[in-house]
């Protein structure tokens, strides 16, 4: 019985690890491509906004809330920085900070409205971001924003993107480096400290456990919740300059699939080392693995149409696996 109890300990705390390390053998095998120094970057490249996004998610997940206003949050951002800079004629600089302002903003609403006003987290981020997307679609008359668009009296926008703000989402460090890339995991460093280092993150952990005995204990239960939230909203915000970067243009399409891929990614994070809780290295190992897998796939020649099938069974499967094998252990 002892043996049993550590072979399911193990498969609990390093399964995930072993399927993914399987995942991409198998990819490799298939097509050698796949393991090149290229596509890695290329995948590391491709999940970094909705893996800056998860790593924001990350907090509301924590106090055992949700914010489903991310993707909305993000894909205005990147609408802001493109009409700050293509229509008003402003510096990238103050286009990073109307972004960051902006994103801080709508968290502090949210954590406001469900803090004061008692509405539950999951009916007031889904509510802010249907305002979001709505708000998004306003400065530009609902079309994407680029250089030299036509504005909707007629003129010609005359404002072109800063190259600084460019190198945000388009740089390399040593030429091979994407600067994205080195921002996505700078943020996810800064969040593990915080939230495995520091007073405040035990007292996260602590209310998102037990709320009201956080509370007994001294802990400032709705200024956290709130804080929560304002952080969730500025990494989102941040996310979409990355992105507004890297595009070059403010698509208004470019919200897309970023919310249910940062959601996945962090709760894919779960499973990692079966902690079975929010936390930064499984967020960024989740979407890593989401990029591996839907790289994988798109070079197996996978038709689209299947590809959100699969990812909704491998993250089924993962929390399924890792939550039911502990239970069955207790």
């Amino acid at each position: 019985m002892q043996r049993n109890d550590k072979v399911q300990k193990a498969m609990i705390r390093y399964g995930f690890v072993v399927v993914m390390a399987v995942m991409i053998a198998i990819f490799g095998i298939a097509q050698p491509v796949f393991l090149t120094w290229s596509n890695m970057f290329s995948i590391l490249l491709g999940v970094t906004v909705y893996a800056i996004l998860a790593l924001g998610e990350t907090f509301p997940l924590v106090i055992n809330g949700m914010d489903l206003s991310i993707g909305a949050t993000s894909a205005l951002s990147v609408m802001i920085a493109s009409y700050s800079m293509v229509v008003l004629r402003l510096s990238g600089v103050w286009a990073f900070v109307f972004c960051m302002a902006l994103g801080a903003l709508i968290g502090l609403c949210n954590g406001l409205l469900i803090v004061k006003v008692k509405i539950p987290d999951l009916l007031t981020t889904l509510g802010m971001m249907f305002l979001v997307q709505g708000v998004q679609l306003i400065p530009s008359g609902g079309r994407s924003i680029g250089n030299g668009m036509v504005l909707p009296n007629g003129e010609t926008a005359s404002g072109v993107f800063d190259p600084g703000f460019k190198f945000l989402g388009q740089g390399r460090f040593f030429g091979l480096i994407p600067v994205p890339v080195l921002f996505m995991f700078l943020i996810a460093v800064i969040v593990f400290i915080v939230l495995s280092l520091t007073r405040w993150g035990r007292t996260f952990y602590a209310i998102g456990g037990n709320s009201e005995a956080a509370r007994l204990a001294g802990a400032n239960v709705n200024r956290y919740r709130i804080m929560a939230y304002v952080i969730s909203g500025s990494i989102a915000a941040f996310a979409g300059v990355i992105l507004a970067a890297r595009i070059g243009r403010g698509d208004v399409s470019s919200g897309g699939t970023l919310l249910m891929d940062a959601v996945g990614s962090a709760l894919i994070g779960y499973a990692v080392l079966g902690v079975q809780k929010p936390n930064p290295f499984g967020t960024i190992v989740g979407a890593i693995f989401l990029g591996v897998l839907m790289n994988g796939l798109t070079m197996l020649n996978l038709p689209y149409y299947w590809q959100d099938f699969i990812k909704g069974c491998v993250l089924v499967a993962a929390l399924a696996f890792t939550f039911g094998l502990s239970k069955k252990k207790k």
